[in-house]
């Protein structure tokens, strides 16, 4: 079995592709205000939340465990409303070799947009699972995060 994978769900929201693009990019500290699901989030490493360089540390439940890492904004595509992240360090780094965590928000014709979340990892070994569970906190996240856009 290969200890590589590529895993992802897209979610349809109401609010629009600009919306959640801009959150993502220039209000990423407003993400534990908008869910239950992020237990908490605070600078780890810089002083601009937003900056390339800038290490976050997160804190939150997969499959029902508190979970800690570090995340780092590796790219953005602003024409693609993409943006790559790379999780890290605590316990990320007891399970995957490489965590990248990709973001995207495309419009919809009809309205709305398609929030695309996407997982491409290495596992440390055979007896670590697929980061399925990070699928299911993704979803569940932009669903919390999806009625908190609209009331903005």
């Amino acid at each position: 079995m290969t200890l590589s994978g590529k895993i992802s769900t897209e979610i349809g929201v109401h609010a629009t592709a600009a919306k959640w693009f801009n959150l993502f990019l220039t209000q990423l500290h407003d993400v534990q205000h908008l869910t239950d699901h992020v237990h908490g989030t605070r600078l780890h490493e810089g002083e601009d939340w937003h900056h390339h360089e800038t290490v976050k540390h997160w804190t939150y439940v997969i499959d029902g465990k508190v979970v800690k890492a570090h995340e780092k904004i590796e790219s953005v595509e602003e024409e693609k409303k993409t943006i790559n992240y790379k999780l890290f360090g605590e316990d990320i780094e007891h399970s995957f070799k490489v965590f990248k965590l990709i973001f995207q928000a495309i419009d919809k014709e009809n309205g709305g947009a398609i929030v695309k979340w996407t997982i491409e990892y290495e596992r440390l070994g055979e007896k670590v699972d697929p980061p399925y569970g990070y699928i299911e906190y993704f979803h569940k996240c932009t669903r919390d995060i999806d009625g908190n856009l609209l009331k903005v």
